[in-house]
């Protein structure tokens, strides 16, 4: 069921958003060659609690941490470990959710570890940017099917890949509610967006082949020829007119253009 949000709740939503851009900013800034993904997700659980929320992903359907940390083919689920250093070079992805009041908010982002190549580089652009192509389309009167489409046309035409098995939603009191939202598609399909809608948009996008398989720990999932994966998601509220990134705040579009 979608619910549609007032005022009070929305106001929630923008403080846990904002929480929550606060926690990755800070996590961001752990990443470097030597630390492990383990060393991340404690980081990321202190910091969520000092502030008084809950992490959303830790035992969420017997999930064992705080974040996701995701290390080139692995395109989300990637479970924290001691034995995983990260090494110069890599990219990863970091997917992490948390739960103030009883209201959830939820953003990734994909970051180099120490130098990275160029073509690795263009990857995690590319992605970022199709979320903001996207965004153009998260407005009420607009489909879900629009935003996937908008993805899937802006990294298809770098030469790049849209991974489909995987998808975005909605979010509100839990952290996947109807609707999905996909990262592909044909325009004027699905759901019609109405205001008080809140959605996480989410393109996770492949060097090469969409493919993904999952592996036998039962959560990480990679791409199946092998090639870079990159992630990128925000909260965000549909409104009449430009949508609101509630876990980007103080964002203007003309800064992204």
């Amino acid at each position: 069921m979608i619910t549609i949000k007032n005022a009070a709740q929305i106001a929630k939503m923008r403080e846990a958003g904002a929480m929550l851009h606060d926690v990755l900013t800070q996590l961001k800034g752990k990443i470097e060659p030597g630390m492990t993904t383990k060393e991340l997700d404690r980081f990321a659980e202190k910091l969520i609690r000092s502030y008084g929320a809950v992490p959303s992903f830790l035992n969420y359907e017997g999930y064992p941490a705080s974040i996701c940390a995701s290390v080139d083919s692995q395109v989300v689920h990637g479970i924290p470990s001691a034995s995983t250093v990260l090494k110069e070079g890599q990219i990863i992805s970091i997917d992490c959710g948390l739960i103030l009041d009883g209201w959830q908010s939820d953003s990734a982002f994909t970051a180099g570890v120490g130098k990275i190549s160029d073509d690795a580089q263009r990857l995690i652009d590319v992605t970022e940017e199709s979320f903001f192509a996207a965004l153009d389309f998260a407005r009420a009167g607009c489909r879900i099917s629009d935003i996937g489409h908008a993805v899937q046309q802006y990294v298809e035409q770098r030469g790049f890949s849209t991974v489909r098995a995987l998808c975005g939603h909605g979010i509100g009191r839990e952290m996947h509610e109807d609707p999905q939202v996909p990262n592909y598609g044909i325009p004027g399909h699905g759901v019609r967006l109405r205001s008080g809608m809140t959605i996480c948009i989410e393109p996770m996008i492949a060097a090469g082949d969409y493919h993904v398989k999952t592996l036998k720990d039962g959560w990480t999932v990679v791409t199946t020829d092998g090639s870079l994966c990159s992630h990128y998601e925000h909260t965000i509220l549909i409104t009449d007119g430009e949508p609101e990134l509630l876990s980007l705040p103080g964002y203007h579009k003309e800064e992204k253009r």
